[in-house]
């Protein structure tokens, strides 16, 4: 069977999937007014704060997305109401208002967690309460062990060091140095790349990090400078941190190349490093290239429709971090409407038993041993040239 033929199905798939899953941001004809009591879908991201351009995306997709919902008929014939606080980067605060959304807002499931410390300061409020939680976050640890009420739509650092390492190894890198952010997030890359390097040949000859109030990282990056037969530096990390290494990458005139990871797959990292992230390589969801994509691939019509109603909507540029809250609250409310049922225990089997499902990060297909559903096929390799995102041929 030829490629085309093979993708008919995913493709059909995904082109009616657009069709659902967009037409709640497109403009619609008034719907009956819902007297119902409403289905609490809870939230806590960081729309404030170091990680507020992950987070406020997020919250503006998941507004956005439920109040378009609403005006469609909602679910199960009643509203839905989001429940949604900022944690301002704080995990304590997330935690605080994760028991506030299972004790007073009585909530029915949960979308957020825009870090990986959050996130894991919540993940046992909502496991102990037996209540579904799609996190927003890249941290392996949250879905890795698997636990019954925990979801995640990023793809994993683990993931992301794999992908690194496949490009690395293509181009002849062996040799490298890390420089890695102390937050949640940068400690668990860290660590699953570490795990992984061996595999590919790779020897990390030098190993540094920065804290996440670090302005300047330049002493650890002369150390790399200064380490014999390094080829390349990855650094992973999220927030503010990757930029300023790499800028000051660039003031130290280091040539090799740099990788980053997908926790600053974002327009806004360009715009902080400036100049400086010409050259950058990182791994990232399909949503950043969207109009780079081959036109039979299942994303593109998601991607694109995304894209279309969020930038409509807000007057800024798509992220990637919109994207996870889009298929978070995607991946909930179709779970609640395949359920027929918004008791949590039946909105966390709907969730689990999810296959195919098409949305702007990549194609998932949950089960009871992986509760993330993507691979490295899902990430494409991209490079920052003219201030803009570029696709390699390979991974269109």
């Amino acid at each position: 069977m030829d490629t085309t033929a093979r993708l008919r199905p995913v493709l059909r798939a995904a082109l009616a999937f657009a069709s659902f899953a967009l037409a709640p941001f497109a403009p619609l004809a008034a719907a009956p007014a819902l007297a119902a009591d409403p289905i609490k879908i809870g939230s806590v991201v960081s729309a404030t704060g170091p990680s507020a351009f992950l987070g406020d995306p997020e919250a503006k997709t998941l507004k956005l997305y439920v109040e378009e919902l609403n005006k469609k008929g909602g679910l199960l014939g009643r509203p839905v109401e989001l429940v949604l606080y900022d944690d301002g980067g704080d995990a304590n605060k997330a935690r605080t208002f994760a028991t506030r959304l299972v004790e007073d807002d009585k909530v029915v499931a949960m979308v957020g967690g825009t870090s990986t410390g959050a996130t894991m300061a919540m993940i046992p409020v909502f496991e102990e309460a037996g209540i579904p939680f799609v996190s927003l976050a890249g941290g392996i640890e949250i879905i890795e062990p698997v636990r019954a009420f925990v979801f995640k739509t990023p793809h994993t650092d683990k993931t992301a060091c794999q992908k690194i390492f496949e490009d690395m190894k293509a181009r002849g890198i062996t040799k490298i140095g890390m420089i890695s952010g102390t937050d949640g997030f940068g400690k668990s890359m860290r660590n699953q790349c570490l795990k992984v390097v061996g595999g590919y040949n790779i020897t990390v000859l030098a190993d540094e990090t920065y804290g996440a109030t670090d302005s300047d990282m330049t002493p650890q990056l002369n150390k790399i400078k200064n380490t014999a037969g390094v080829e390349a530096v990855l650094n992973p990390g999220f927030g503010q941190g990757p930029a300023i290494v790499t800028r000051n990458y660039a003031q130290l005139g280091l040539k090799l190349p740099l990788y980053q990871s997908h926790g600053v797959a974002s327009k806004s990292f360009i715009e902080l490093a400036g100049p400086a992230a010409e050259g950058v390589r990182l791994p990232a969801p399909a949503i950043l290239v969207g109009d780079k994509l081959a036109a039979e691939d299942p994303q593109k019509a998601v991607v694109a429709g995304y894209k279309a109603s969020y930038e409509k909507a807000t007057g800024q540029s798509v992220s990637t971090f919109g994207g996870y809250g889009f298929d978070g609250i995607q991946l909930v409310t179709q779970a609640i409407d395949k359920a027929k049922s918004a008791e949590p225990k039946k909105i966390r089997d709907a969730l689990e038993a999810t296959k195919s499902y098409v949305g702007v990060t990549g194609v998932y297909s949950f089960s009871p041993t992986d509760h993330l559903g993507l691979g490295t096929d899902s990430f494409r390799m991209l490079e920052i040239r003219g201030g803009d995102w570029t696709l390699d041929a390979a991974t269109r």
